[in-house]
């Protein structure tokens, strides 16, 4: 019923899932800081995410920690599991689950990856997602994840349609407040939900993005910023103050920088005074 990558970048660990199922983000995907990164599908078995995560935790590698969840479930050949971690990656799919049902994995020291399906519309889900992935090494975990979900889906992805997708993606000191999630995000029921989740990681990496294009606050462009403030009734004496002020209320706080004004944050403040 699912198609999902499972990944690792360096320090970095996520899962890119959809479905014909709702809310697909609330069973299979799992990941953890320093430990890994999980998919629970196909006749999901819910606590491989936490079992998984667990064995991982206290020192084995993923194969292992296939192999022993799956070899203590009488319902295994109903399931499948991808499993990630810093010594490698598995993925785990069995016989009596719905065609077409398979996976692939793979990686070296620097990442790895582990995708899976069930119920597709063909092989060639899991192959374009694989080589999707394989081809843009110079992505971030983020929109490399969705880089390659989006693949599967353009692929055929589930045979019985579009429904939900999520991203759960994790690295140590990332997102807001540096809680260590870089993303998470939910589309429980879309007849695009792939296309959805994409717009949603645009809209994330825009509000807790850190800067990136950073203009200096000086000549025209100060003056320009200055008269977008005032027009929005931010007419202080501080230009940076007053940006500061207008940044926090629009859920720019993360995007901003003493250094001069985020090109994308520039973008927002003359949409806001079009």
């Amino acid at each position: 019923m699912t198609f999902s990558i499972v990944a690792r970048i360096g320090d970095a660990y996520g899962v890119a899932v959809a479905s014909k199922f709702i809310a697909v983000g609330s069973v299979v995907p799992a990941a953890r800081v320093g430990v890994g990164a999980v998919a629970t599908q196909a006749m999901a078995k819910v606590s491989y995410a936490a079992d998984a995560l667990a064995l991982l935790g206290a020192g084995a590698g993923a194969a292992e920690a296939v192999a022993r969840l799956t070899s203590l479930d009488e319902l295994r050949e109903d399931r499948q599991l991808g499993v990630v971690a810093a010594t490698g990656q598995a993925t785990f799919t069995g016989r009596d689950c719905m065609d077409w049902a398979g996976g692939v994995h793979g990686g070296d020291k620097d990442s790895g990856y582990a995708i899976q399906g069930n119920i597709l519309v063909g092989e060639r889900v899991v192959l374009e997602m694989e080589r999707a992935w394989l081809q843009r090494p110079d992505l971030r975990m983020a929109p490399r994840l969705i880089q390659a979900l989006a693949a599967g889906d353009q692929a055929g992805g589930d045979k019985r349609g579009r429904q939900s997708a999520a991203l759960y993606a994790v690295a140590p000191d990332a997102g807001y407040d540096h809680c260590g999630v870089l993303a998470d995000l939910r589309v429980d029921d879309h007849p695009a939900a792939t296309d959805e989740l994409a717009r949603l990681l645009d809209l994330h990496e825009l509000y807790f993005g850190s800067a990136e294009t950073v203009l200096p606050l000086e000549g025209a462009l100060a003056d320009e910023v200055r008269q977008h403030l005032r027009t929005l009734g931010r007419d202080q004496p501080d230009l940076h103050h007053a940006l500061d002020d207008w940044a926090g209320e629009a859920n720019f706080e993360m995007r901003m920088t003493p250094d001069g004004i985020d090109s994308r944050v520039l973008q927002a403040l003359r949409a806001a005074v079009a």
